[in-house]
């Protein structure tokens, strides 16, 4: 059976398409709406040959063609940009057309490599965009009291007291936003009583919250992926690597940047707050301290156990009890 590779450059308004098979490479543009992507996908259900469809992952904007590839049977790939970016080398030159040329290139080699994606429950959905929200909310607190902080420097000038209370005015209405949307979290898991009952298990753990468990169950899709805690770890940017080559470059291993920032933060947190309170994993952090070990190497090593700790539970479908030997 012969195979065909379609890549599709996403944005707004647009779709463009790349098809690439043994009969040649063919190029669509159709708008970004279900009835168009729907029309174009049934055309190609016909095609006599095994479709694979990648495509970036570029947020709101993926939404219409989830939509549709749910009801279709083709193999999907949603693929991180910089992983795209990275394969192909120096370039010269970008636009739609050659982009999705590229997606379609890239899959044709790589997707051995990948793994498939898989719709998302209702509840899965759901929350990611609540809690991308969310991030969005948090983000603008922090630019305000930002600013705040800028205008502070400034109180000579007269209008600068009322910009100052006019600022502090919205950082609470944007707390007050923070909180409804995390009510409404809360109330999609209390829908889905499993997911609730996998959050509430990891939540167990000394300084997994509400924020990083459910972080942790958007990151993992409802944990139906990266189960395996260090694919998980690396994903999270965690695990440190090594630097060399031959002998001219050998430095000390380090995280890499290619990490998955939102999920990397509330961890950290969960790591600060997990040293501080009672348990095994403030005495194995204080332990390594005592030894002469960088702190933050050793809140970094703190996460990683947090993450198999995590998905030890969700495999075992236990709670966490504090006696764990930690080395």
């Amino acid at each position: 059976m012969k195979r065909i590779f379609v890549g599709i450059d996403v944005s707004k308004r647009t779709l463009d398409f790349c098809i690439k098979s043994p009969d040649g490479v063919q190029y669509f543009k159709i708008d970004n709406n279900v009835k168009s992507i729907r029309k174009l996908f049934q055309e190609l259900k016909k095609v006599d040959g095994q479709a694979l469809v990648a495509m970036e992952n570029t947020g709101h904007y993926n939404h219409q063609l989830y939509r549709v590839l749910a009801k279709f049977s083709f193999n999907v790939y949603v693929v991180d940009p910089k992983h795209i970016k990275r394969s192909i080398g120096l370039v010269r030159g970008k636009n739609d057309k050659v982009d999705a040329k590229r997606i379609a290139t890239f899959i044709e080699r790589n997707n051995q490599d990948l793994d498939a994606w898989e719709p998302l429950t209702e509840s899965i959905y759901s929350l990611k965009i609540l809690m991308s929200e969310r991030r969005a909310e948090v983000d603008r607190k922090r630019a305000l009291k930002q600013r705040i902080d800028g205008l502070k420097q400034q109180k000579s000038v007269s209008s600068v007291q009322k910009l100052i209370s006019r600022n502090k005015t919205e950082i609470q209405r944007t707390k007050n936003r923070i909180k409804e949307i995390e009510k409404l979290i809360r109330e999609e898991i209390a829908k889905d009583i499993e997911l609730k009952r996998e959050i509430a298990r990891i939540m167990t753990v000394p300084g997994i919250g509400e924020i990083t468990a459910w972080m942790i169950a958007v990151k993992t899709h409802g944990f139906k992926r990266l189960l395996d805690p260090r694919k998980l770890a690396c994903f999270a940017g965690v695990v440190p690597f090594d630097q060399q080559s031959g002998s001219s470059l050998k430095t000390k291993p380090r995280v890499s940047k290619m990490a998955d920032r939102s999920l990397k933060t509330v961890l950290q947190m969960a790591a600060m707050r997990s040293v501080r309170m009672n348990n095994e994993l403030q005495k194995y952090y204080q332990r390594k301290v005592d030894e002469g070990k960088n702190k933050m190497s050793v809140l970094n090593a703190v996460r990683n156990k947090l993450i198999h700790i995590t998905m030890a539970l969700i495999k075992n479908k236990t709670y966490y009890e504090n006696r764990l030997e930690l080395s």
